[in-house]
């Protein structure tokens, strides 16, 4: 059987609608408007991708000609490629279900957000990350992907779409404890879920079982 991989690629359409819908899109847990140059925050703020996009491209011409995001995409490949068997099998490991499916796409965005479809499935990296850094944000946005596909039906049953979001977001605190030494790179996430990982992380400590662990955070979320 073959196993699962991760493909990455620079889609120009896919990295112009990222930076319009971050400009646009509000969130709860961080702004990453603030991450925007200012100059393309005004030519997209308030207005149809399709009234923006022709300027938009326009400003980000120099840096698509340039070569780099080639040079950073071929780079990135051949990094992952050293850990990718090693990272999907710690991941079926730690969440006890198989990988779900055998090719993930990542695009190169040149914006700071990165989101992800869990249904491609594919994800988005940041050309603007050092080498290392990039690689964490493969493997969190992987885990989010494969959460989505195994378990979030089952546990937004339980406490609703927005704290399973939380959950689900939280879980990536794993990521230290068990991946860490494949990329170097500490996987921080936002302030808002920070209580929530801590405890996350002291229930992993005590007893790496996941489903264990889901149902301890469920309740912690009810409360």
């Amino acid at each position: 059987m073959n196993k699962p991989k991760v493909i990455f690629r620079f889609d120009k359409e896919k990295d112009l609608w990222n930076i319009w819908d971050t400009c646009n899109k509000d969130s709860s847990w961080y702004d990453f408007k603030n991450t925007v140059h200012p100059k393309l925050l005004e030519i997209c703020k308030g207005k149809k991708f399709s009234e923006c996009r022709e300027e938009l491209e326009k400003q980000k011409k120099r840096l698509y000609d340039s070569g780099f995001v080639e040079i950073f995409t071929q780079s990135l490949q051949e990094a992952w490629n050293k850990i990718n068997d090693e990272y999907f099998r710690r991941l079926e490991k730690v969440m006890k279900k198989p990988i779900y499916n055998k090719e993930f796409i990542a695009y190169i965005t040149t914006n700071i957000r990165c989101p992800y479809d869990y249904k491609e499935p594919s994800f988005m990296v940041s050309f603007f990350r050092d080498i290392l850094s990039a690689l964490k944000t493969c493997g969190h946005e992987i885990m989010h992907i494969q959460f989505h596909n195994t378990y979030w039906n089952e546990i937004e049953k339980q406490i609703g779409k927005e704290k399973t979001a939380d959950l689900k977001e939280a879980l990536t605190v794993l990521l230290n404890l068990e991946f860490k030494d494949l990329w170097f790179a500490e996987d921080n996430g936002y302030d808002v879920h920070r209580e929530l990982r801590k405890f996350i992380s002291d229930k992993w400590k005590k007893e790496k079982d996941f489903e264990v662990l889901l149902e301890k955070s469920v309740e912690y979320l009810k409360e």
